[in-house]
């Protein structure tokens, strides 16, 4: 096992010494029994979104431990206001996001995001929009889906999803679905696969919780 760990190391610093997304001079990698725990530091809180999406697609990778620090440099204004001002103009400017309907918070670099949205990917895509915003430390994804689908037609919508996916083996995954929440259950083989499974289930009308079970085998 102590050598499966060295070998995971390697490559997960490897992938992120190749990303061109990432630079990976200030991070560490720590690696026990398919852990992989992320230290250092990052300039810019989109780069450490990337190094944590480049490890989980590592073969072997089981979980991730983030524990990256985003430090601006001294020089750069990251003064609260200006960050929410900052936030405010880009939401608006988002033609793919419904105007006026999300609320932003800022404090002390980490931005809050309430409000409500019909769609997962309207929600994704509000969180990454902050990424490219100076001075931001971190996110807190508040906002809510709206309720747009009777409940029972829930867990066929998500069952639909997860078959036209390519990268899932759908028959290994079960879903249950409670009112507008989605659990998955069964195993995958890569913490990667795990992942496309969870959005894929997000990506059904209706969904406004999924409780992700599924094992990595």
């Amino acid at each position: 096992m102590e050598h499966d760990d060295k070998q995971l190391r390697k490559s997960v610093s490897s992938a992120l010494e190749w990303a061109p997304d990432v630079s990976s001079a200030h991070i560490g990698v720590m690696a026990k029994n398919g852990v992989v725990t992320l230290t250092g530091h990052v300039v810019r809180y989109a780069e450490k979104v990337a190094a944590e999406r480049v490890a989980s697609r590592v073969k072997g990778v089981r979980a991730i431990a983030e524990e990256i620090e985003v430090r601006w440099p001294s020089e750069i204004n990251t003064d609260d206001e200006a960050i929410a001002e900052k936030a405010v103009n880009i939401l608006s400017w988002d033609t793919m996001l419904p105007s006026g309907r999300i609320g932003v918070r800022v404090e002390h670099g980490w931005v809050s995001l309430t409000g409500e949205v019909d769609w997962q990917y309207q929600r994704t895509l509000a969180a990454q929009d902050m990424h490219r915003l100076t001075g931001v430390v971190g996110i807190s994804n508040q906002i809510q889906l709206a309720k747009t689908v009777q409940p029972t037609d829930v867990k066929l919508k998500v069952e639909d999803a997860l078959r036209r996916d390519s990268i899932l083996e759908a028959a290994g995954i079960q879903v249950t679905a409670e009112n507008h929440t989605v659990t998955l259950n069964g195993h995958v083989r890569s913490w990667h696969e795990r992942d496309v499974a969870e959005r894929a289930a997000w990506s059904a009308p209706g969904v406004t919780d999924v409780v992700d079970r599924i094992a990595i085998v």
